[in-house]
């Protein structure tokens, strides 16, 4: 893989902070900013969105990802140099300290709570819940067998806090969004787990893949069957006309295709499966504004 600029910086600190926030690897970025934009989209329907708020969501879902890569890497920081994957992180590989990590921390949080002071007192009381949700992701993987589920909790209450951002109260969409968002993250997170699955098994993180086992691309494929029939209620329940069901159409077909895509459980394949859902939510996104 060619060397990404951050990798170049000559000053360490700025170099392994930006590292350690992902910023070279966006596809979370986009994974939480989709939820999110549907949100202000669906919550403005059939007005056009607000842009303000559409940019304002964009910032805090890069803002809220890189806070939640650093707090899980701090978590994590015991466990990820016996992972090949990720021996080479900044905290994993003693490349910055941890208390540089927790000062970056607390500072991504602060930004986040800059911008969620633009917004109505609601959506600053649900962004409280969306930090917790955020920085304690990390620990439930240590808990429950299912954690994928947790993050995708996390992911889907970005739509719930754009909804009330944009509507000033919360309605149906903003769960129906909600849910889409839980089954949909925890079904491409599963794939994503797949490629972990052995090193896991090791050092006793848990996961849906460790928990499906066998059949992980079978539960895979019910996760997705739930996005897509959630996705056809929520347009059910906002009216949308048929642009939006064209595009679920080709989410469907999309998703039918990282199955069998995903089907030689090849690392290579899984994270092309896992990388094609930033398209994927992009595409709904299209579909809820053209809708």
């Amino acid at each position: 893989m060619a060397e990404h600029w951050i990798e170049r910086l000559s000053w360490p600190l700025l170099r392994e902070s930006l590292l350690l926030m992902r910023v070279h690897r966006p596809i979370g970025t986009y994974l939480l900013m989709w939820p999110a934009l549907w949100g202000v989209v669906a919550a403005a329907h059939p007005a056009p969105p607000n842009p303000v708020l559409l940019a304002l969501f964009a910032l805090g879902a890069w803002v809220m990802r890189s806070a939640g890569c650093v707090a899980n890497d701090l978590a994590d920081r015991n466990f990820d140099p016996h992972v090949a994957r990720t021996k080479q992180r900044p905290l994993a590989a003693g490349r910055i300290s941890v208390r540089a990590a927790v000062v970056l921390l607390v500072l991504l949080l602060g930004v986040a709570l800059l911008l969620a002071l633009q917004l109505n007192l609601l959506t600053l009381k649900l962004a409280v819940a969306g930090a917790l949700l955020a920085v304690t992701y990390p620990l439930t993987k240590r808990i429950v067998a299912i954690p994928q589920f947790y993050m995708g909790a996390a992911f889907g209450w970005a739509a719930v806090m754009a909804w009330a951002a944009t509507a000033g109260a919360l309605a149906p969409g903003a769960w129906l969004l909600f849910a889409t968002t839980l089954v949909w993250a925890a079904g491409y997170d599963t794939l994503y787990g797949m490629m972990d699955r052995e090193d896991d098994l090791k050092i006793g993180v848990k996961s849906t893949a460790i928990l499906f086992g066998q059949r992980d691309l079978f539960w895979v494929a019910i996760l997705y069957v739930l996005t897509v029939l959630l996705l056809l209620v929520t347009g059910w329940q906002l009216q949308m006309q048929w642009p939006y069901y064209g595009t679920v159409a080709g989410a469907a077909l999309h998703m039918v295709w990282q199955i069998q895509h995903a089907r030689s459980r090849q690392a290579e394949v899984l994270m092309e499966a896992f990388l094609s859902n930033q398209w994927l939510g992009m595409l709904i996104g299209v579909g809820l504004w053209l809708g």
